[in-house]
Parts: structure tokens; sequence; C-alpha cells
């Protein structure tokens, strides 16, 4: 079973980018501090908020959306 875990670090390693460097263009864009450990850990315990997972989508360049299944 794929775990949102897995989701979110796959999709993190298929645009090339470490979580580190992540971490840094998230605190820039937000502007709220997040480092490689806090955002590990986030993703470790599947703790990421919606509006983090929205800054996230935004600095890899993508949107966040509902479909109906």
């Amino acid at each position: 079973m794929v775990t949102t875990r897995d989701k979110i670090k796959s999709f993190i390693a298929l645009n090339g980018i470490y979580i580190k460097d992540l971490a840094v263009l998230m605190t820039e864009k937000s502007g709220k501090n997040f480092t490689e450990d806090s955002l590990g850990g986030k993703i470790r315990r599947e703790s990421l908020t919606f509006k983090e997972a929205e800054i996230m989508a935004d600095v890899l360049g993508y949107n966040l959306t509902f479909t109906r299944k």
C-alpha cells in the first residue's frame, strides 16, 4: 500500500529537489520557518497541513485542486 508519505517523497524526488532545498524555498515563499528536519518530520508523521501542501506545490510549480471521482 502506498502511503501519503511515499507519495509526497516520490513527488519531491521526481522534481529533482532535496527536502533541505524545498524547506528553504518554502520559507522564502511563505515567511514561515521551515527546516529540513521540520519538513521531513511533517512528511514522516503525515501531518502536513493543506496550506503547507499548497506552498509546497506552488514552490514546485504546481496547483492543488480537488477533482470529483
